[in-house]
């Protein structure tokens, strides 16, 4: 096995050991409340807490830490993962639990923006979309997987050993980077606001907005997919495992499919996808009546609802590269900061539609945020058309 394989290897595993830290408090909530005798809702602060410090620390970490060495900064906020995650196993009260997280929150969005940085640098220009499609794929992983070996941990011993097994992977994690990343790569000294020009780009901004948009319209249904499954198709707790590993297998497709689209310049067909997603979030109130109908469309919605997320990575990488060197590290950050923004307005969405239509409707708000990305979709072809046709006169 060569030592690109090797690298891209270790790269999913960063993903895969950041969804499972990110996730596994979602699994383990009322196990928390339990030990520390607190609500669920508190407890429930947590993910919230995350998402929030996550997408607002990553683009102050990116940015404060590009003067310094690419290798020894990742290396520097692995350590500083690792530390936080293993205070999570520790934690004896919910304080601690919430400084732990925040800990992890600061670090995580930054090193996954490095490893997207490595692997646009590692990967041969051809390979580069799928690999960057397969360490979005570890995080689909680690909810399929990790996410629910970390509960039946949690059941079986304690919650603290989750966090605990998520700290060996970490640690086992930080040797493979420190033996197969290479300790220079090509990179831009800059000031903050030189970097920040980046942001001025319309076919930046734009795909900024279409990605908080599209993970809004996600998790404006995905936040209370448990309720959907259960109480408005009426399957059983017992099978809930199993169709929530059936909904992660779709995602991993889902990620597959985005690399293929990524390779193919995806963004020009990406409208009619968000077409669909609109017609699918418009038809789920009647689908919901029907149980198997309704299952299959919460499948479908998962092969598609995130298929942007590799042709909008690239999209950004190829700008800096070729336009803002100096904010190379910036651009690989911006998908998953405001992905994170749309988790929290899709979410707070969600449990406003759930208190004022109900369950079987809250799909109405999801279906108005892939309307307003299927405009930013068209709205950012035409943009990047009119920046190609005036790049040639």
């Amino acid at each position: 096995m060569n030592k690109y394989r090797w690298q891209a290897i270790v790269f999913v595993l960063v993903a895969f050991m950041l969804g499972c830290n990110e996730f596994i408090v979602v699994g383990v909530l009322s196990d928390i409340a339990k030990e520390y005798r607190i609500p669920v809702a508190t407890v429930g602060y947590l993910v919230t807490i995350f998402a929030t410090v996550y997408a607002v620390s990553t683009p102050f970490i990116t940015v404060l830490t590009s003067r310094f060495s690419r290798y020894k900064t990742l290396m520097t906020l692995m350590g500083i993962f690792l530390v936080g995650n293993t205070l999570s196993g520790f934690a004896m009260n919910y304080p601690v639990l919430l400084l732990s997280r925040i800990i992890t929150a600061v670090v995580a969005g930054a090193i996954i923006s490095l490893i997207m940085t490595f692997a646009s640098s590692i990967a041969p220009r051809e390979k580069r979309a799928s690999l960057v499609s397969w360490i979005f794929a570890g995080f689909s992983i680690a909810s399929v997987f990790g996410v629910p070996i970390g509960t039946a941990i949690s059941t079986s011993y304690s919650w603290h050993d989750a966090f605990y097994l998520i700290s060996v992977i970490s640690a086992v994690t930080c040797v493979l980077l420190g033996w197969l990343l290479p300790r220079e790569v090509e990179q831009v000294q800059s000031s903050v606001k030189n970097q920040l020009v980046l942001l001025k780009d319309p076919r930046i901004y734009v795909g900024i907005a279409l990605v908080l948009f599209t993970a809004a319209t996600m998790y404006a249904y995905y936040t209370y997919i448990r309720p959907l499954l259960t109480t408005a198709l009426g399957f059983s707790t017992q099978s809930l495992n199993w169709l929530l590993f059936l909904i992660g297998i779709m995602s991993i497709i889902s990620n597959r499919l985005s690399g293929m689209l990524a390779e193919r310049n995806g963004l020009r067909i990406m409208p009619r996808f968000y077409v669909v997603d609109v017609i699918l979030l418009a038809l789920l109130p009647i689908g919901l009546n029907f149980k198997f109908g309704g299952l299959a469309i919460l499948l479908a919605m998962s092969l598609i609802v995130t298929i942007i997320n590799s042709p909008i990575q690239i999209h950004f990488l190829n700008i800096a590269e070729e336009e803002y060197p100096q904010s190379t590290v910036l651009a690989s950050s911006l998908n998953s900061i405001f992905f994170n923004f749309g988790i929290s307005l899709g979410s707070a969405t969600a449990s406003g539609m759930l208190g004022t239509v109900g369950l079987n409707h809250i799909s109405l708000g999801a279906a108005g945020y892939a309307g307003i990305s299927l405009i930013l979709a068209l709205i950012l072809n035409r943009v990047i058309k009119r920046h190609r046709q005036n790049s040639f006169n």
